[in-house]
Parts: C-alpha cells; structure tokens; sequence
C-alpha cells in the first residue's frame, strides 16, 4: 500500500468479515498471560448475517470467549441496529435490538474456565432528543431486558471533512448541549441507568459540561475518549494527545465520569494494525497502546476504568487472546487489587453487577 492509501480513511471495518477470518488464521499463537484473572468484557457488539459483508454473531463471540481468557460476564452495548424491528414507531425499533440480544443470551457459554453470562448487562441505544418522551422506549426496553438493561448508549460523534464521510448516520452538533437531549438524560437518572458516552477527543469538554449537569447520572467514557490518527488528524498526533491528556485530566475531576479503556484496535488511531500481513501480536499492540493505558489509569484510577475488547471492531488490528494479553501485560506493574479493578470490578459497579463481582472475586481468591 503506498503512502498515498494510507492516508485515505475508509472506516473502522477495513475488512469484510470473511476476509478477516483469513487473515486472523496467519496470526502467531500466543500463550495467555495471566489465565487465572477474571475479565469481564465490558463492551462488545452482536450484529448481522453470515451472507452480510461484516458481521460477528454469538458463534463468532463463542470463538473469542474460549479462546483461553478465563472471561466471566461481558456487557453487550448497541451498535449497527442490530436486531431493529423493522416496523412501528421508529422510536421504539430500538426495542428489538434489546429482544434480541435477551433471546441470545439466555444460557452462559461455557468456556474452559468455567461459565461465561455474556450480556450480563445491556446498554440500549434510545432516541434522547425524545426528551421526557424518551420514558416509553426505556420501559418497554426494560420490560423485555430480562433484568439485564443497565444502560444506554446515544452517540454524539460528530466530524467534518473526510473523517465525517464515515460516519454513517451523523448526529447533529453539540449534541450533549442539546435541551431535548439533556431531558432525555434526566431520564435515566430516573431509572437509574448509566449513559455510555462515545464522541471525539474534541468533544470531551462538551461531555464534562453534560456529567456537570447530570451529577447522578454515570457516566462511561466509549474508548478511551475518541482519539484520532488519520487523514487530516495524522500530522497532528503529539499535538491531539496532548490536548486528549488535558482535557481527559479535567473530566476526571467529575467523579460520575468513568472512562473504557479499549477501542484502540480501531483503524482510526492510526497505528496501522490493519495493514499488517498478519494480525498484531500482544508485544506489538503494547507498544502502541501502553501510552494510553497509563494516562487513563494515572488520569482516573483504576476503580474508575474497565476495560473492554469492543470486538469485532478492534479485531481489524489483532485477535482476542492479543488484545488481552496485551491489556494484561500493560498492567503487570500494577497491585492485585489495582487489576480487579481493571479487569472486572469496575464494570461490575458501574454496571450494576453484583453477582458477577462476587463469581470474579471468588474466581482470584482460588
């Protein structure tokens, strides 16, 4: 690929999902580090059909999870409509991507290491420019949500030029300051569910503004706050994550703001992973990654960041096995207890856990 093509930005799904299976099958095995530390994988997708061109089901998730991590719960969080009903009010299709995920899920997946609750908790997609109507979509969500719905996830990423172009229904600008949008906040607060927050780096004061407003409201940074490395951004990389450091300091300071870390497989960081002749391994994601992982965690703390693989979006750069080993590799400096924390109990406070904090804690002591 000549540098001219690397310049140019297609999206996060470079390869079709059959095409990634081929390439994924030239990746060096790695021994897992760490087997023993519970993960709770705090966010991952589920969409479409084996004759689409992307799709990642629950065998393909089956795969992942027994790979050989010892994966107790994972969080499923919307993406792509998936599971939309295709008729009634368009306000409540979302409801049946919450449908379908319960359908799905309703027996763990059993792994080497034991059972493994994928979809422990939910976090729905809900129109929030409804305002206070937004109430009858939430409760028909949670009427269908099995007990697992915990939160909900409307995204606020906005760019212009040819990062825009990739985006494939934009929100409108300045979204998080919308009065529509913030009534329809209020309303989680109400039924006591998180808001999953994914924009740009650009856009994190905007954020810090809505958690200053919404105090009771938790709040979840999407990956690590929305970096990016390519097309008109690529020159200006020390300068963003600089400015990405500043602001992310300063949302930290709002303590119902909690932050993931993962998303850093996707194409739009810039690393390059997804040009490779075969996937990344650990050692080579841990380069890239580690800077990252240490500002978030020195940034927040531990107790308010969890990790997450958001596969199958961040394997366009390595396998799931990878991307553990490689979060679990970035931590080994750390305390035990700072590691839970990472690993699984930080997903389990802010999402509402408890017995799967209790199996993780069980699963350490051992």
């Amino acid at each position: 690929m000549n540098a001219n093509q690397q310049q140019q930005f297609i999206g996060n799904r470079v390869r079709e999902t059959l095409l990634l299976d081929a390439w994924h099958s030239s990746a060096t095995r790695e021994e897992i580090v760490d087997p023993g530390m519970p993960i709770v994988d705090a966010h991952h997708h589920l969409y479409g059909e084996s004759s689409d061109p992307h799709f990642y089901q629950l065998t393909d998730l089956t795969r992942d999870l027994t790979s050989g991590h010892k994966v107790i719960a994972t969080v499923y969080v919307e993406a792509y409509f998936s599971g939309w009903r295709e008729t009634g009010p368009e306000s409540m299709r979302p409801v049946g991507e919450v449908e379908k995920i319960v359908g799905l899920t309703r027996s763990p997946i059993e792994t080497k290491s034991g059972k493994c609750q994928a979809a422990a908790g939910i976090v729905s997609h809900a129109d929030l420019t409804l305002g206070a109507d937004v109430v009858q979509v939430l409760e028909a969500q949670l009427a269908v949500g099995d007990g697992r719905l915990r939160g909900v996830r409307h995204m606020s990423v906005y760019a212009e030029g040819a990062l825009g172009k990739t985006i494939h229904k934009m929100p409108k600008k300045y979204l998080l300051a919308d009065k529509r949008f913030r009534e329809g906040i209020a309303q989680l607060e109400r039924f006591d569910l998180s808001f999953d927050a994914w924009g740009y780096y650009y856009q994190i004061g905007e954020l810090a503004a809505l958690a200053d407003a919404f105090p009771n409201v938790t709040m979840v940074v999407d990956h690590i706050g929305g970096v990016i490395g390519v097309e008109e951004f690529r020159e200006k990389s020390e300068t963003i994550r600089s400015q990405w450091a500043k602001d992310m300091r300063d949302l930290a300071r709002r303590p119902n703001v909690n932050v993931k870390i993962g998303g850093l497989g996707m194409p739009m960081l810039g690393f390059g992973f997804e040009d490779g002749a075969k996937p990344a391994s650990s050692a080579d994601a841990l380069v890239a990654w580690r800077p990252y992982i240490e500002t978030c965690v020195d940034t927040f703390g531990p107790d308010r960041c969890l990790f997450e693989s958001n596969f199958p979006v961040d394997r366009q750069s390595c396998g799931y096995v990878q991307l553990w080993n490689a979060f679990k590799l970035a931590t080994r400096s750390m305390s035990e207890e700072e590691r839970r924390a990472l690993f699984y109990r930080t997903a389990c406070r802010v999402y509402r856990l408890p017995e799967i904090r209790k199996l993780g804690d069980a699963c350490a002591s051992t």
